[in-house]
């Protein structure tokens, strides 16, 4: 009988695959040795594998590129990257070194593009799309960047009134685009996004508010649907819908000649994922060509604003099982030395999962668990995996310790979580390492200490404790020999001393 971890997976998946393999029965991950990784950083662990960033980027442009040949599609192809996603220097820097624009969500991205175009990773040719609310800081820093001839800055207006407010802190001409408020799908609480125009609204607003300023200049139409890009009867009605306003509007302004549909591509979630890109963005080549002669209109440049899918898939993080805590004859909770709260918010905000499996033991028997987080809340958990409604794991034995990693966790669990901030229950944020395509590993930043948390509440600092503040177990040899030199010696009676603290 297969009992083993490894046949679980090997007969429920097709298994090894591209970026997960088995060297013995320790998993690799883009043939990085995790095991390795584990015992020269411990754990807590996040890492980020930088290569998988570029190789996204140009899988993408590939499609496309494939796409416009196969259609004979006569407008061009703009990668952007959604910097919401991640705003750490070593992903943005990994994405503009692979010829990418930005687009930005806030006043303090435009800070970045600053750093970026200070380093000379981006130039007066760039575009960058500055999507979101807009107002004060925001308005103004995409104004100076206009008055200063960065003349591919194009704001998209997300309301009636920024139009104003840029025109007011600009000297300069310059490009505008229009987002359009798309239908939420039915299960949503409300009807229409709250973000852009509406559909009906579009054009009369270009006549009212865009045509008669000759400073203005309207270049792109935006499309974007919260549930992302995917094959489903709402998204391409979506789309239609879009190309028939983008259609009406260039019949009216031969000046808008681009179309941003978003972002939104899926990122592997299992092993299970199966999701045909070549043909989807093929598909929506094609829908765009189809609709734009229908009308009798020249077919757009295709912009996209990749985010998740740019940096998702190039995180991880290894957590370590401490303990088994069987709270009766069917629940088994396996404890990590972390929190999900805090290091996977997604995980219990929106229910997201990611591609969970053990690090080592491959061999071992397994067993249905619960993973439970260290915090003192009822929600930190993680129970069940994309493809089925439960958590499988080598069976639990404190003598073998057991790793789990989490992975194409890149997007948005740093910036939701709050990123060296205070964190639920003062659990400390995990070490952070950034893997090049040679393998070699920095340390982007330690794990947080007990005195960078008092310093953001506002406590003085305290001395350093006898007992290093860890969420590891207790393994340390320093530990070991203590207790040695606490126990009397056999046949000698034992000296009093005072209680002493056991020091790594």
């Amino acid at each position: 009988m297969q009992t083993q971890y490894k046949d679980l997976i090997e007969q429920t998946f097709d298994f090894p695959q591209a970026e997960f393999t088995l060297e013995k029965d320790n998993l690799r991950w883009h043939g990085v040795d995790l095991m390795k990784l584990i015992k020269q950083h411990g754990t807590p662990l996040r890492f980020t594998y930088l290569p998988q960033i570029g190789n996204n980027i140009k899988r993408a442009k590939r499609w496309f590129a494939r796409a416009f040949e196969n259609t004979k599609y006569r407008g061009n192809y703009y990668y952007c990257y959604c910097t919401k996603s991640s705003h750490f220097s070593h992903v943005i820097n990994e994405a503009v070194d692979n010829d990418v624009h930005i687009e930005t969500s806030s006043a303090f991205d435009v800070n970045i593009v600053r750093s970026l175009i200070d380093s000379g990773k981006l130039n007066k040719e760039s575009y960058i799309i500055c999507n979101g609310f807009k107002r004060g800081p925001y308005i103004q820093n995409i104004a100076d960047l206009i008055n200063e001839g960065f003349k591919n800055t194009i704001p998209i207006i997300d309301n009636y009134e920024e139009l104003g407010l840029l025109n007011k802190a600009t000297e300069k001409s310059f490009k505008v685009g229009i987002r359009i408020a798309s239908e939420e799908e039915p299960k949503f609480p409300f009807y229409t996004s709250r973000l852009g125009i509406g559909y009906k609204d579009i054009v009369s607003f270009y006549e009212e508010e865009i045509a008669p300023n000759e400073k203005f200049e309207l270049k792109m139409l935006h499309f974007f649907i919260n549930t992302g890009i995917n094959d489903s009867a709402y998204y391409w009605n979506e789309l239609s819908k879009c190309l028939q306003v983008y259609c009406r509007l260039k019949k009216v302004c031969p000046s808008v000649d681009s179309l941003n549909i978003g972002g939104g591509f899926p990122i592997k979630n299992s092993l299970a994922f199966d999701f045909d890109y070549r043909y989807m963005v093929n598909e929506i080549v094609l829908q765009i060509k189809a609709v734009c002669k229908e009308n009798g209109v020249r077919e757009p440049n295709i912009f996209t604003e990749f985010g998740s899918f740019t940096v998702g898939e190039s995180g991880g993080i290894i957590y370590e099982v401490l303990y088994q805590k069987k709270q009766n004859d069917r629940e088994k909770w396996n404890m990590i030395n972390s929190s999900f709260i805090t290091t996977l918010p997604d995980s219990w905000a929106i229910n997201k999962r990611f591609i969970m499996l053990p690090i080592n033991r491959w061999n071992d028997r397994y067993q249905r668990v619960l993973l439970g987080g260290m915090t003192c809340d009822s929600d930190d958990y993680y129970n069940s995996e994309q493809h089925v409604n439960a958590i499988y794991l080598p069976v639990f034995n404190p003598k073998k310790p057991l790793y789990i990693g989490f992975f194409n966790i890149g997007a948005y669990q740093e910036s939701i979580g709050g990123f060296g901030g205070i964190h639920h229950c003062l659990i400390p944020q995990p070490k952070h390492v950034i893997i090049d395509d040679e393998e070699n590993v920095t340390v982007f930043s330690e794990e947080q200490t007990a005195n960078d948390m008092l310093s953001i509440l506002g406590y003085p600092k305290v001395a350093a404790p006898a007992v290093k503040t860890s969420l590891k177990a207790d393994k340390s040899e320093a530990v070991k020999k203590t207790r040695q030199k606490a126990e009397p010696k056999t046949g000698s009676r034992p000296k009093r001393t005072t209680k002493q603290t056991p020091q790594e």
